[in-house]
């Protein structure tokens, strides 16, 4: 049975052709993202496995289903960039990675956490230039500082678990309190207040309608002057433009995003050599108090491991007894 990865890197072969062992499936790979021009490339296939930035849109879903296609595969948690009503009507089961590593993530929204405020990523140049100079290098106490998390699941919680850790108070919002984040002394209250009361918000839910642009310039109003904020969720929460605008006047101090609403345009990929026509991210990049990573948070060894070995699993699940021993894992 064949497999069809799009948006390949060389470690999803890696992964992916070390562990595909004990199913033997036939993999084939393109480092072309999945859209309506590329669907010409599969072909005797019966899963297609693709990425956060490929687009899984009813006109994609109909072509593949014309070809015989009966699995989309998410190597990843987010859905966002599949039509599920579509992929029901055309009877093709999608599925996810749920619950690859969420302490990956997490622990990504910490490092950006800890750059952003004692400039590490700056001294580690200053020193190899033989500058030894602390002069802008100051931070503050992350000890006792009131964090804010916006989505609980299983990377939000890992998030607060951590945060506990420095003996922050945590306001988190979530449509549903989860016991075991409670039970760390994680306390819910609603997103206003999470909002006024922060001194870091990080981002940790899900991409939808009633999530998309959460972050704009009326809650940004709502924010202290002097927040920092982080996302290692999905770029489309964040309104850009009205980030841009509070990074101008300070009103947002310190800014990580590890995802960016048109990324699909820029990462992974080496434009080192290339003119970025992009001016709101080349914006971004110009502040000294912005930093910014090429959605790696999910990059670590154990996460890839889980990915590739759940992700198999699930088409073989699916392909063989029709459901998945993981509910979370199937969408449709």
């Amino acid at each position: 049975m064949k497999i069809i990865f799009f948006s390949t890197q060389p470690y999803d072969k890696q992964f992916f052709d070390q562990y595909n062992d004990s199913f033997g499936f036939e993999l084939e790979y393109f480092e072309t993202q999945l859209t309506s021009q590329t669907t010409s490339l599969v072909n005797n296939a019966i899963a297609v496995c693709v990425f956060v930035n490929d687009k899984a849109d009813v006109n994609v879903i109909k072509q593949l289903a014309a070809k015989g296609v009966k699995i989309i595969a998410l190597r990843c948690a987010g859905f966002n960039n599949v039509d599920l009503a579509a992929a029901k009507q055309y009877d093709i089961k999608v599925c996810r990675v749920p619950a690859y590593s969420p302490q990956a993530v997490a622990e990504h929204a910490l490092a950006m956490i800890l750059t952003l405020n004692r400039k590490t990523h700056k001294a580690y140049n200053r020193v190899r230039e033989q500058n030894f100079s602390l002069n802008g290098l100051i931070g503050f106490d992350i000890h006792g500082k009131t964090i804010g998390v916006i989505g609980t699941g299983n990377i939000g919680k890992a998030f607060c678990k951590i945060m506990t850790g420095f003996d922050c108070k945590i306001l988190a919002f979530d449509v549903i309190a989860n016991k075991e984040a409670e039970a760390m002394g994680v306390e819910y209250v609603s997103l206003i207040e999470v909002l006024q009361q922060a001194d870091i918000i990080s981002l940790h839910c899900p991409l939808n309608e009633q999530t998309r642009h959460i972050i704009n310039s009326q809650t940004i109003d709502m924010m202290k002057k002097g927040v920092m904020l982080i996302n290692t969720s999905r770029g489309g929460l964040i309104d850009t433009s009205a980030v841009i605008k509070a990074l101008k006047s300070c009103h947002i101090a310190y800014l990580g995003i590890d995802v960016y609403e048109q990324e699909e345009k820029l990462f992974f990929r080496d434009l080192s050599q290339d003119i970025i026509e992009d001016d709101t991210i080349q914006r971004l990049m110009s502040f000294p108090n912005v930093l910014v990573t090429a959605h790696q948070a999910f990059f670590t060894k154990e996460a890839l491991t889980q990915i590739a070995l759940i992700t198999l699993r699930n088409i073989h699940e699916l392909n063989n007894e029709g459901n998945l021993s993981t509910q979370a894992a199937l969408l449709v």
